[in-house]
């Protein structure tokens, strides 16, 4: 478990600080995202590939780690 401190930020640098933290929201939010749409997309693929039998030893561990990541993606 990590400990987070606060740090005091100069009322100079504010704006810098402002823009620094949009940012990495918005980095964080966009991984979300797309691990989301990886999931999404990996589920599809496990899914048509296990309509065959020989395609069921890839396509269903496929669409297993695409629900993890889509699951990881929400949480």
């Amino acid at each position: 478990m990590t400990t987070q401190t606060k740090h005091h930020v100069p009322w100079y640098l504010w704006p810098f600080a402002a823009i620094w933290k949009l940012l990495s929201v918005i980095v964080e939010m966009t991984g979300r995202f797309v691990a989301m749409v990886l999931g999404i997309v990996f589920i599809l693929v496990g899914v048509l590939v296990s309509l065959t039998i020989i395609g069921a030893i890839i396509g269903v561990p496929l669409a297993i780690i695409g629900l993890l990541l889509l699951l990881r993606g929400i949480f």
